[in-house]
């Protein structure tokens, strides 16, 4: 997958990772990044190698949750009302800007993310499997973008940041905007995705990477410089994709490494500081390390049990 899309993106390797991490564990993705790093494209590309239907939203500050869900309409051949699907009937939902929506449609978002079905005028439908929804976030703007709440920055599993490219991969991303390139080949089916979760799933997890995944969350929410600790979900999330994280190294289990490695991209968006913590230069990512600092890891054979 990653040689497929580096055919067409340069670098970000690490979140083709974060891509797939969510997609076999369930999760949704929030891609943060200032304008012209190739979110985008990034996401359009991930779904044309992994053969799965996309849609892409443009978030806008009028719009309405039928324009993301569907609505009933009239067929005046058949003299009956129909539905006509929104965007969301896909398997990747790229929400584009999901910030510029108002709150009403947020919530339908909302009920997707979490239920994995949609409400159109009283009827629930459900979605297509395997769904996720790519959301991606400019971090710069103010004007004309509403606050995310928490509830919903809490569905998202993972927060991946698009930071600018090295200066060999911005050289490489000229040669390569140079050339007509080709599109990339499909490596991953829907069955490919089924099985994958399953494997997620059988990933073994020892009782003490239980025990340190809970204890993360706990110390969390203990924090002086906190004013909202790491949540349940949020520790079910640490768990979920730490063992996919496992499975795409090549282990049917998981260890400390597993956890330490997705701990900034599950917990930084999480977290809430208090208004002393910010005046200190306090920094969410800051804040993660701390936690982890101060949570023992377990040693022994994280294989036993298996």
């Amino acid at each position: 997958m990653k040689g497929e899309i580096g055919e067409v993106v340069i670098g970000y390797e690490e979140q083709v990772e974060d891509f797939l991490t969510c997609l076999i564990s369930e999760g949704h993705l929030l891609m943060q990044g200032v304008p012209g790093v190739a979110k985008t494209t990034l996401a359009k590309t991930f779904t044309q190698v992994s053969g799965m239907s996309y849609r892409r939203i443009q978030f806008t500050q009028d719009l309405l949750p039928a324009d993301i869900t569907g609505h009933y309409f009239y067929n005046q051949k058949t003299t009956e009302f129909e539905i006509r699907k929104g965007p969301l009937f896909a398997s990747i939902v790229l929400a584009d800007e999901i910030n510029r929506a108002p709150p009403k449609t947020q919530s339908a978002l909302l009920e997707a993310m979490q239920e994995r079905r949609v409400t159109i005028e009283g009827t629930t439908f459900e979605l297509p499997f395997p769904f996720m929804v790519v959301a991606t976030l400019n971090p710069i703007e103010t004007e004309g973008v509403y606050p995310l709440p928490e509830a919903q920055v809490d569905r998202f599993m993972i927060k991946s940041r698009m930071d600018y490219l090295g200066p060999e991969d911005e050289l490489g991303l000229l040669r390569l905007k140079g050339i007509v390139a080709e599109e990339p080949k499909v490596v991953l089916t829907v069955k490919d995705v089924e099985q994958m979760k399953e494997a997620v799933i059988d990933v073994h997890t020892h009782e003490s990477i239980l025990g340190y995944v809970r204890d993360i969350m706990r110390i969390s929410r203990e924090m002086e410089q906190l004013e909202l600790g790491l949540s349940p979900r949020g520790g079910i999330h640490l768990m979920q994709s730490s063992k996919a994280h496992a499975l795409l190294y090549g282990r049917d289990y998981a260890i400390p490494d597993d956890v330490k490695a997705m701990a900034h991209k599950v917990i930084d968006h999480r977290l809430i500081l208090t208004p002393e913590a910010e005046l200190d230069g306090q920094t969410q990512a800051s804040v993660t390390d701390m936690i982890l600092s101060q949570v023992p890891v377990p040693k022994g054979d994280f294989k036993e049990g298996r």
